[in-house]
C-alpha cells in the first residue's frame, strides 16, 4: 500500500535503514550524527514529551531555530503525535515572532537559544494560547519564568511516557490521516500581513510521489547531500528533508554558510539544493579568479568556456556532438571544468537553482562541468516544486515541465494557474484571502506571469505584481534586467524601479572584491575598498558597464540612472528573503527618498551612505 502520510514514510525508512546514518550536523567543527534508528527514537521522545505538556492532535507547535538536528527531531515528533508544526525563521524580529505565535494559536514554541528565548518571552503576554517555551541549548535556559523548560526535560518526559506505553507514538502516528494539517508556513509578508499557508500530509505526499515518478530519478538511497538552506523554507523542508527521507539519502547539514564550501568538500555530496544566488556567487567568484590570471590562462579559460557552452547546447537540443568537439571538450574539462566539480566535492550530479531566473550563461557553465543545473518553479501554496527540469529532458531558461499529477495552465492575462493534490488547503483564519486565491474552476492563482510551450515547458516572466508599467504604457519584467546585470561580477544585487515613471532606474550593490580587482587592473588610486565608491574614475567605469549591459536591452528596458547602496542588502536588515531574493516592497519603502531623487536629478550615478 502506498504511503499516505509523512509519518508512514518516517516509520518505514527508520525500520528499513535502522543502522545507517540518516542525518548529521556540523557544530563547532564536529559532526553530530544520528542513524535512522536514533532519529526515530529521539523524535518519538520529543513527540511524547510534547504530549505530556498538553499538545494533542491538531494543536500547533512553533519552532524558532536555525538548522540543527533538534529541528528535525522536533518536526517529526510533532507530526508523529498528529500536531501541526509552525516553522519560524530565526532572523525574524520579535514583532514578527509574536504575530506568528498569536495568529497560529501555538500552544508551545521550541526555541534555539537565548536570543530567540527573549523574543518568545516578549511575545508571551500577547499570546493567550502559548503555555510553554522549550529551549534547545540547555545552558541558555536560565530564567525564573515558569513557562520555560529545557529541551532535555522535554526528552526525559517523553522517554518516561514511552517506557510506560511503548506503542503509543506509533499508534498516534498511524492515526494521522492524509487530510490532517501537517504544517502552517507563513509567507514573508513583503506585500502585507503575513499569511499562514495550511499544508496537509496529502499535499506533502503529492509532491514526494510526483518527484519520485520522474525518470530518470532525481535520487536514490545511495545519494547524499549537504543541506544549507533554512528548514523553515518550504522548498528545503519538502523537496529536501521529506523527499530525502522518502528516498533514504543521508543528509549532512552544513555548519553555516561560511563553512559551506569546506563542508561540501568534506562530505562530497551527489546533489545540492541551492537557489540562483548561490550559483551566481560561485560563477562570479570564478570569473574574478580568471581575471587575476595571466592573459594566456584567460584565453584558455574562455576557449574552454566556449567549448563547454557549445557542448551544453547540443546536449540540451539532443543533437550529436562531433568527434572533434568531443576531443576539445575533453581537454577543456581537464583544464577548467574539473576544478569546479572538485571545488564542490567531486561527485555532484546536479544542483538546483529554483525560485528565480538564472542566467543561461551560468547554467551552461555548470552543465559543461558535468553538474546539471535543475531549474524549477513552485511556491509555499503548492508545497514547493510544481515544475522541475528533467535530468534528461530540459530546456535552459525554463522552469521545466509540470511534475506528474500536477496540472498547469495560463490564464488570459498570463497568470500561471496550478491544480493538483499538492495545492494547499488555504490560509489559516483567512477565508476571504483563501477564496481569492482560487479561480472559479478551482485552480490556484499564483500571482506569477508565465508562458507554457506547446511541449509543456513553463517559462516564468515575472511576478504579476512586480511587472512594471511605465508612464508610456510599456510592460517591463524587472527580473529579466536584474538577471542580466547580476551576470556582471561587479553587481551583486539589483532592484529595478519605474512603475508609472517615464524611465527605469535601479538600486544596486557592488561586489567590492571584483571592484578591487578591476581598480587595480586599471591603476586607480584608492585606500580602502569602500573608497572606490567615491572614486570618480571607478564610477565612470561603472557607467561604461551599465551602458554595455543596456545595449542588450530594448530602449524602454534600459537603466537611465542608478544609485549604489553601500551596505549590502541582507536577511538581517530585512531586505532579503531566506532564499536571498530581494524584498522589493521593503527596499522601495526604505529608499523612497533615494528613488525620488533619481527622477529629480541629472546625475546618472550616485552613492547612498548607509
Amino acid at each position: 500500500m502506498e504511503e499516505q502520510t509523512i509519518n508512514d514514510v518516517f516509520r518505514n525508512r527508520s525500520g528499513k535503514y535502522a543502522e545507517r546514518l540518516a542525518v548529521e550536523k556540523k557544530c563547532n567543527g564536529i559532526w553530530e550524527k544520528a542513524t535512522w534508528g536514533d532519529y526515530y527514537d529521539r523524535s518519538c521522545a520529543i513527540g511524547l514529551g510534547l504530549l505530556e505538556l498538553g499538545v494533542t492532535k491538531g494543536d500547533r507547535v512553533s519552532l524558532l531555530s536555525e538548522n540543527r538536528l533538534e529541528w528535525l527531531y522536533t518536526d517529526m515528533g510533532t507530526l508523529g503525535i498528529g500536531a501541526c508544526l509552525v516553522p519560524i525563521y530565526g532572523t525574524l524580529s520579535g514583532e514578527e515572532v509574536e504575530y506568528t505565535l498569536r495568529n497560529s494559536g501555538s500552544k508551545i514554541i521550541v526555541v534555539e537559544e537565548s536570543t530567540q528565548l527573549e523574543k518568545a518571552l516578549a511575545a508571551l503576554p500577547s499570546c493567550p494560547d502559548l503555555r510553554w517555551i522549550v529551549v534547545m541549548d540547555n545552558e541558555d535556559c536560565e530564567t525564573n519564568d515558569t513557562h520555560v523548560i529545557p529541551f532535555r526535560q522535554l526528552i526525559e518526559q517523553g522517554r518516561k511516557r514511552h517506557e510506560q506505553e511503548p506503542s503509543l507514538f506509533e499508534k498516534l502516528a498511524r492515526a494521522v490521516k492524509p487530510d490532517d494539517l501537517a504544517t502552517i508556513v507563513y509567507t514573508s509578508g513583503t506585500t502585507g500581513v503575513p499569511k499562514g499557508a495550511m499544508i496537509t500530509h496529502k499535499n506533502i505526499m503529492a509532491v514526494i510521489h510526483s518527484l519520485d515518478r520522474v525518470r530518470p530519478r532525481y535520487a536514490t538511497d545511495h545519494d547524499n547531500t549537504v543541506p544549507f538552506l533554512p528548514l523553515s523554507h518550504v522548498f528545503e523542508r519538502i523537496a529536501g528533508h521529506f523527499y530525502g527521507m522518502y528516498v533514504g539519502i543521508t543528509a549532512s547539514y552544513a555548519e553555516n554558510i561560511d563553512t559551506l564550501v569546506r563542508d561540501i568538500q568534506e562530505k562530497s555530496p551527489t546533489m545540492i539544493l541551492a537557489v540562483p544566488r548561490v550559483c551566481e556567487k560561485i560563477y562570479q567568484r570564478i570569473l574574478m579568479q580568471v581575471k587575476q590570471q595571466p592573459s594566456w590562462r584567460q584565453k584558455i579559460f574562455y576557449w574552454g568556456h566556449a567549448i563547454g557552452v557549445r557542448i551544453s547546447q547540443l546536449t540540451e537540443d539532443k543533437k550529436p556532438v562531433p568527434a572533434a568537439l568531443k576531443l576539445k571538450y575533453k581537454i577543456a574539462y581537464s583544464l577548467i571544468f574539473k576544478k569546479l566539480k572538485q571545488a564542490l566535492g567531486g561527485r555532484v550530479r546536479w544542483i538546483t537553482a529554483s525560485g528565480a531566473p538564472t542566467s543561461t550563461d551560468i547554467i551552461r557553465f555548470f552543465n559543461a562541468a558535468g553538474i546539471m543545473v535543475v531549474e524549477g518553479y513552485g511556491m509555499t501554496e503548492c508545497a514547493a516544486p510544481a515544475t522541475m527540469s528533467n535530468l534528461a529532458d530540459y530546456r535552459i531558461g525554463t522552469a521545466g515541465k509540470p511534475l506528474p499529477g500536477i496540472e498547469i495552465k495560463i490564464a488570459d492575462d498570463g497568470e500561471i494557474l496550478i491544480k493538483g493534490d499538492n495545492v494547499f488547503k488555504g490560509y489559516w483564519k483567512m477565508e476571504q484571502e483563501t477564496k481569492e486565491s482560487f479561480s472559479e474552476d478551482g485552480y490556484l492563482m499564483t500571482g506569477d506571469i508565465g508562458t507554457l510551450s506547446d511541449d509543456g515547458f513553463l517559462k516564468i516572466v515575472d511576478r504579476k505584481k512586480d511587472l512594471i508599467i511605465t508612464s508610456g504604457g510599456k510592460n517591463v519584467a524587472p527580473q529579466k534586467i536584474e538577471n542580466l546585470f547580476k551576470g556582471d561580477p561587479l553587481f551583486s544585487q539589483m532592484i529595478v524601479i519605474g512603475e508609472r515613471r517615464n524611465y527605469l532606474t535601479a538600486l544596486v550593490n557592488i561586489n567590492l572584491d571584483e571592484a578591487i580587482h578591476v581598480a587595480q587592473e586599471r591603476g586607480f588610486t584608492f585606500g580602502t575598498p569602500e573608497d572606490l565608491l567615491d572614486n570618480k574614475e571607478f564610477l565612470s567605469l561603472l557607467d561604461e558597464h551599465v551602458a554595455e549591459l543596456n545595449s542588450h536591452l530594448a530602449r524602454y528596458e534600459t537603466i537611465k540612472r542608478y544609485r549604489i547602496i553601500r551596505r549590502e542588502f541582507s536577511k538581517e536588515t530585512g531586505e532579503l528573503t531566506a532564499t536571498l531574493k530581494v524584498k522589493r516592497k521593503v527596499v522601495r519603502e526604505k529608499y523612497k527618498n533615494v528613488i525620488d531623487s533619481m527622477y529629480n536629478s541629472d546625475e546618472s550615478v550616485g552613492v547612498v551612505a548607509t
